[in-house]
């Protein structure tokens, strides 16, 4: 036991040279090949609906960008889909649940949202059709003009499957498919390839606000923290001094038709972030002929 605590600095040191030699490449990859991308802003008054597969993932993706809509004045409405009970946390499910959807409270009251809407279906035994129902109620209730979505560029099947439930649930709440609300498809563990990011907010702000939702999530806090990762290499992608956070932003209707289909029939194409930063960049490139393809059917 000795020495494994003995060589966590160590690990630490070496995870922060692994990071900074990273950084300089995503420096440089904005440098050569600069993007562009269209940097966030609100005029306030919109109604913002952040879809999250489990309780943390919008503090994974997007909640740097939560903050600055509620500074700007927007309406902020968390929907969880699932009671991650199937956390390693702690033998009995049932504990997890109410653990996560307090650690879930918890973090809404330090985001300043107002409204928290607690679907919590049991993670692992829930139904499509279900959460199809749950999230159109929730649609209808609130009439959100921007959602946060997850989306089929994962490799996690609940974060894929809520993705579809809310395919299926945009479709019927607004007939024919329509082009609003607007989507954003934010990143949860598995970065976004600048392939597919329009959309760019600069949240070095916020950063202390975001690392104390993090650590609102107690139980889940060693896997949120590696997400601060892809923060600071989209900030050095894009030319922000500090965090940034990353989006693709499409049409409702173009949600639809790219997340309508049945996940089992989706490739299995993507790479999550690891603990060690060592292999970070596979997780940016594995999945890349994918992200263009979805891409290309996104435009047709």
């Amino acid at each position: 036991m000795w020495f494994r605590s003995g060589l966590r600095p160590a690990k630490r040191a070496a995870a922060f040279l692994m990071e900074q030699l990273w950084s300089v490449g995503f420096l440089l990859a904005g440098m050569i090949r600069p993007r562009k991308v269209r940097r966030w802003s609100s005029p306030g008054g919109d109604r913002i609906l952040i879809v999250a597969p489990h309780p943390d993932d919008e503090a994974a993706g997007c909640v740097g960008t939560l903050f600055k809509h509620l500074a700007s004045g927007d309406e902020v409405i968390l929907a969880i889909a699932t009671d991650g009970r199937q956390s390693q946390v702690n033998p009995d499910p049932h504990q997890v649940c109410r653990q996560r959807q307090s650690e879930a409270q918890h973090a809404a009251r330090l985001l300043g949202i107002q409204r928290l809407e607690w679907i919590g279906l049991a993670e692992g035994e829930w139904r499509v059709p279900t959460l199809v129902e749950k999230l159109t109620e929730v649609i209808l209730s609130h009439s959100p003009t921007i959602i946060y979505a997850p989306s089929r560029i994962d490799f996690h099947p609940e974060h894929r499957q809520v993705a579809h439930a809310l395919a299926l649930c945009l479709a019927g709440a607004t007939p024919g498919a329509s082009d609003a609300p607007r989507l954003r498809i934010y990143p949860i563990q598995v970065p976004l390839h600048g392939a597919v990011v329009n959309l760019v907010a600069d949240v070095s702000s916020f950063h202390r606000q975001t690392d104390a939702v993090m650590d609102a999530y107690a139980s889940q806090v060693g896997s949120l923290r590696r997400c601060n990762r892809p923060r600071r290499y989209s900030g050095k992608r894009y030319g922000i001094k500090g965090r940034a956070e990353v989006f693709w932003e499409l049409s409702a209707r173009t949600y639809v038709a790219l997340h309508r289909e049945s996940p089992e029939r989706w490739p299995d194409a993507f790479r999550g972030l690891r603990d060690f930063p060592l292999t970070d960049p596979l997780a940016y490139v594995r999945g890349f002929r994918e992200q263009r393809r979805l891409i290309a059917k996104a435009t047709r």
